[in-house]
């Protein structure tokens, strides 16, 4: 990325901060959100700021082993450490928070987190059987609803559901065109640096502001393309990442990937690829919503031939050499999952998984190297 697109984007980041104070000042509310299951439109639609508040940092993890057990995730040690610590912003502006049981640890650290902010749980059903699932879980969607609407102050219609679903299908449209141009071979665009971009476009309020930014970001890249000026060559192996989500803090995998000369062309997690999809617009739009995000692919979900699927469509359209599976230490379903997607790959595509288990602190940084650059020998 070019110095002066780096800077424009750290200004507009850093401008997030003073723009949502000054939305706060004039009445408007604040919803942060822990996971991919949250449907964002309907906090658009009551003019509420949706925040993203996972845990992507080791600095709070000390401050939440003081309370949570050691062997926890540290995506939950990190989330919950910055409510002790009241270190995020985000998190500090957020009037509600809401979130989901997708895992025993998160459900029950939420329950402590109640101690420092207002948290609606969303009860998600374990399995994508609509006949079995699809009603409880818009029960689900209709609460936060109502429970928005009593945040806000604002009713929630059916038209300000469709306004949100026009400005969010945009911006997850332009997330995709931002990942997809690693699609390219070679790739003009390295994968830090798309997890860098969709992280703090993440946090923007404005989100025109942040799709303008994501298609500039495009367009540069594609003149990069267009010019053949790549990080890489055609024999570089193309890395995807699959598993749990990654951010600015939390990406030592895809450094030490990008540092051992390898090309990390996709995320298949929910920081990723998981997020693009489109919500259609009917008379039913609760309905939607609630089918919509049912349908992502996470691994709480028991079966989860989504995940499976979606692999099929990436590793085909990002033209795949390996797979590297990413697992936070004590996140089971991912941990578990992991044989099933290695088979998979191996069966259907003839293509080499590497498993990881780490957290986020760099401690194990070297083993992990060592690891990784085995895996691209082999390649």
């Amino acid at each position: 990325m070019s110095q002066e697109l780096m800077n424009t984007l750290q200004q507009a980041f850093e401008q997030n901060v003073i723009d949502i104070e000054n939305y706060k000042k004039e009445g408007r509310k604040a919803v942060g959100c822990y996971c991919l299951y949250s449907p964002v439109e309907l906090i658009v639609a009551a003019d509420a700021i949706p925040l993203p508040l996972c845990g992507t940092k080791n600095d709070p993890v000390a401050a939440a082993e003081e309370v949570l057990p050691r062997n926890l995730c540290p995506l939950i040690k990190s989330s919950f450490g910055f409510a002790a610590l009241d270190s995020c912003p985000f998190f500090r502006f957020s009037d509600m928070i809401v979130a989901d049981t997708t895992c025993d640890g998160k459900k029950k650290m939420f329950e402590l987190m109640q101690d420092y902010k207002k948290v609606h749980v969303l009860q998600l059903p374990q399995n994508q059987n609509l006949g079995t699932s699809l009603a409880p879980w818009r029960a689900e969607v209709e609460t936060m609803k109502k429970e928005i609407e009593t945040l806000t102050g604002v009713t929630i219609t059916t038209a300000k559901i469709h306004e949100a679903m026009d400005l969010l299908n945009r911006e997850r449209d332009a997330k995709k065109a931002l990942m997809d141009l690693a699609a390219m071979k070679p790739s003009p665009i390295k994968g830090s640096e798309i997890i860098t971009i969709l992280f703090k476009v993440g946090f923007l309020a404005d989100k025109e502001k942040g799709i303008r930014l994501m298609s500039t970001m495009v367009d540069h890249y594609t003149e990069k393309a267009r010019n053949g000026e790549s990080p890489y060559t055609e024999k570089t192996p193309r890395i995807l990442i699959s598993g749990v989500p990654m951010g600015v803090g939390s990406d030592k995998v895809a450094r030490i990937l990008e540092e051992s000369g390898a090309n990390v062309v996709g995320f298949e997690n929910c920081t990723g690829y998981k997020q693009v999809f489109t919500v259609e617009k009917t008379d039913d739009p609760m309905d939607v919503l609630a089918r919509r995000y049912l349908s992502i692919p996470c691994s709480v979900m028991s079966p989860n031939q989504g995940r499976l699927d979606l692999l099929d469509r990436m590793v085909r359209d990002f033209k795949v050499n390996g797979v590297l599976d990413l697992t936070w230490q004590a996140c089971h379903t991912y941990n578990v999952e992991s044989y099933s997607v290695e088979k998979h790959l191996r069966d259907k595509h003839n293509l080499p998984l590497l498993h990881l288990e780490t957290d986020y602190s760099d401690s194990d940084t070297e083993q992990l190297r060592v690891r990784i650059q085995a895996f691209l020998e082999m390649l």
